[in-house]
């Protein structure tokens, strides 16, 4: 069973490997003699002084070696991807599992949220192109991110499912109610020192954590810190808080590479899709 939620959400979410311009170096960017980009040189700063996080960032990879120590023999046989860009390897750990470094014994799923768990394998794999994959696993997968930083807003566009976020930072709170659940939430930021703290409320509940189904419910809260160390290297720390479906909160540690002279193109499912008919006979 958990190979079969692995087979049919990661093909539900993996549709497209991320692009680039070619031979366009980016502006601004520092430079070695050699004309790479200097991923080591200092973040640069915004007009107000705070670390600029824009950029095209793609989380660290987990090698295939690594997840096969992980998830045994079982990360073969449920992701098969034969697109260039998509192999297992390109995907980071908690894509898979969220609760990874939680022992059994020690998850802090509810007995409802592990009911709802177990549900997650009876989708349909010949629906490969319904849902959207939320928040975190969009920013888990394959293909990077790319973060547009301005002092009232700030946007996290997804090349995954061409999705997108806007993070207020013009002083408004979140709303204590949602009239709206929402499938990628509501977000405000704030700034502590060099640190970019966004709080996210008001999901719905129609989304996984990861691609094995951990489920979370519209009592989510999540936080997130972001914190550039240098030109090339982005720290970034997710906490989820849902006490309907978790015990206690938990945090997953997510650092980015910059993609230098990179940029997100268009993603795309059903054009041409000739898979629909072998997935019905699983």
């Amino acid at each position: 069973m958990p190979h079969q939620r692995l087979l049919v959400l990661f093909a539900f979410i993996s549709i497209s490997a991320y692009a680039q311009w070619l031979n366009f170096p980016t502006p601004g960017t520092p430079r070695t003699r050699d004309g790479k980009p200097n991923l080591s040189a200092p973040a640069p700063r915004a007009a107000d002084g705070k670390p600029d996080l824009s950029g095209v960032w793609m989380h660290e990879l987990t090698s295939v070696a690594e997840m096969r120590r992980l998830y045994g023999d079982m990360i073969d046989a449920a992701v098969k991807v034969d697109v260039p860009g998509m192999e297992i390897g390109t995907q980071h750990k908690y894509a898979f599992n969220i609760l990874l470094d939680f022992k059994p014994a020690e998850s802090p799923m509810r007995p409802e949220a592990a009911e709802i768990l177990k549900r997650a394998g009876n989708r349909n794999p010949a629906d490969v192109c319904m849902g959207h994959p939320g928040i975190p696993l969009a920013d888990l997968l394959s293909e990077p991110i790319k973060i547009i930083q301005s002092p009232r807003t700030t946007v996290i566009l997804y090349e995954v499912d061409n999705m997108h976020r806007q993070i207020f930072t013009d002083g408004r709170a979140l709303p204590k109610e949602f009239d709206f659940p929402a499938f990628y939430g509501y977000s405000v930021g704030h700034w502590e020192r060099d640190v970019f703290v966004v709080e996210t409320a008001g999901f719905n509940d129609k989304t996984p954590l990861d691609a094995m189904g951990h489920p979370h419910s519209e009592a989510l809260r999540l936080t997130e810190r972001y914190r550039r160390r240098d030109f090339g290297h982005l720290d970034v720390e997710m906490t989820f808080d849902d006490p309907k479906l978790y015990t206690k909160p938990f945090t997953i540690k997510v650092p980015h590479d910059l993609l230098a002279d990179s940029d997100l193109f268009e993603s795309f499912c059903d054009q041409n899709e000739k898979d629909r008919a072998h997935l019905g006979k699983l």
